[in-house]
């Protein structure tokens, strides 16, 4: 490891997350034992498999759910990300303006913003202590041509019925001292959590709804009717794929959505003169206008959690299941936060961690039942996916159920993308992107406007 990198000496990578660490990482329970007879037969006990079977249980008591989990609930993303329950759409307002209009693209973002809300509501009723703290989130710029995507972001925003209120400019010293940032935003509209006691949570209500979670059961093949696992067959009228970054690990869903990686680190707990010193108060998420973007939390104990790209994509849609990270990326990373943040280079990194979100070819979300087939699924969240995956859990509620509300009327359900090209054109595309954005990023320390290179990373990969 690289000498300016300081690990402590309890450092730990992978393990498949810090946020793990205190409670021990889960031994999965019991697994599927022969054929199964189910209603509805869910494919992936992460966030979305689990507030989907959280509400229709609660919609319908009677219905017989049942969970099919490759590992254990929040094994994947949902144990892994870097705790943001942001408002922030998961998909491009444009995009979904096409085919719903901009009103109904200003229903999904204000669904987005009442979700936040909804998952701290459901976290008080069910007794769910994830260290979720309402601190809103700050966006800051370090260079000219960030600030004038800053200013840009914030102006196109009122066009999607993103009020003051909701989003504005600041004082980059008036929350979060960041060194060198020269312009920053910020918005209400952004909790913090722990993602392990989320999701652990959120398995214990729905068990106690009367939920049963197979866990050690992976799912080979989906198909009409039918979830099949090396263990049994289950049959239900519905079917549903809550599998995200793991979809291409599907019989025929390989090109799916991309798997792409995103790695963080955490620090070992900070004094209290370093927060008083960054003037980080409360529990604000952080953010910034970089093409190669990062993204932070001060947690609970006191640490930062670190996150951004580092390896972002396996050949052939592949995934490290254990998060494993590889040292270039922690350095990395550890550079950036100690030039984020030059007063926490007397901390050390206490652990680095990996996993993987799932991307739609055209970057936009999607929830989805077939009434004819039973199948459905939700996902695609491109980073978004704490908050979102409340939002589908709802809305595949009321698909399951036939009935027609305002969420089933929503731009992002039943939506369509195309499939990613074939290897190895997709592994190509998604390093050129990234290539490209780092010498973007490096080149727009001196420039006022946007790299072209960056232009041309979102024209390949269509971003």
């Amino acid at each position: 490891m690289n000498a300016h990198v300081s690990l402590s000496s309890g450092f730990v990578n992978g393990d498949v997350s810090f946020w793990y660490r205190s409670s021990g990482v889960p031994s999965p329970g019991p697994r599927l034992d022969g054929d199964l007879q189910a209603d509805v037969a869910i494919v992936g006990a992460g966030y979305t498999g689990l507030w989907t079977a959280y509400y229709l249980k609660q919609a319908q008591p009677s219905l017989n759910v049942v969970v099919l989990e490759k590992d254990f609930a929040g094994f994947g993303a949902s144990g892994r990300n870097g705790g943001w329950l942001t408002g922030d759409l998961a998909g491009s307002h444009q995009r979904y303006a096409r085919t719903h209009g901009v009103e109904g693209a200003r229903r999904l973002q204000r669904e987005m913003y009442a979700s936040i809300d909804e998952v701290i509501q459901v976290c008080e009723k069910e007794g769910i202590d994830a260290d979720v703290v309402k601190g809103g989130v700050v966006n800051v710029a370090r260079t000219p041509s960030q600030a004038a995507r800053l200013r840009a972001s914030v102006s196109a925003a009122r066009a999607w019925g993103i009020e003051e209120a909701d989003l504005r400019l600041v004082d980059p010293a008036e929350r979060l001292r960041v060194a060198g940032a020269v312009a920053a935003s910020w918005s209400p509209h952004c909790a913090r959590v722990q993602p392990a006691k989320l999701v652990r949570g959120l398995a214990r209500a729905v068990r106690e709804l009367g939920v049963t979670v197979y866990e050690r059961t992976p799912v080979t093949e989906i198909a009409p009717g039918l979830a099949v696992t090396p263990f049994g067959t289950v049959r239900a009228r519905h079917v549903l794929r809550a599998t995200e970054g793991f979809t291409s690990r599907l019989k025929g869903l390989r090109r799916q959505w991309l798997p792409m990686n995103s790695s963080l680190i955490v620090t070992e707990p900070l004094p209290a003169s370093f927060w008083e010193t960054v003037g980080w108060a409360g529990s604000e998420l952080l953010g910034d206008m970089a093409h190669y973007y990062m993204y932070a939390q001060r947690t609970a104990d006191d640490r930062i959690a670190f996150g951004g790209r580092g390896r972002p994509y396996l050949y052939g849609s592949r995934v490290d299941a254990r998060g494993h990270t590889h040292e270039q990326t922690v350095e990395a990373l550890w550079r950036l936060l100690i030039d984020f943040f030059p007063a926490a280079a007397s901390s050390s990194v206490a652990h680095a961690w990996s996993g993987v979100l799932g991307v739609p070819r055209d970057w936009c979300s999607t929830v989805h039942v077939d009434p004819a087939t039973g199948l459905g699924w939700a996902g695609g969240y491109t980073g978004h996916g704490v908050t979102t995956a409340n939002l589908a859990g709802r809305t595949m509620r009321d698909l399951v159920l036939g009935e027609r509300t305002a969420l089933t009327e929503l731009p992002w359900v039943g939506r369509r993308v195309r499939a990613w090209e074939p290897e190895p054109l997709r592994w190509l595309g998604v390093h050129a992107m990234y290539r490209l954005y780092r010498v973007a990023d490096h080149r727009e320390r001196s420039m006022a406007d946007t790299s072209v290179l960056a232009r041309m990373a979102d024209l390949i990969t269509g971003h």
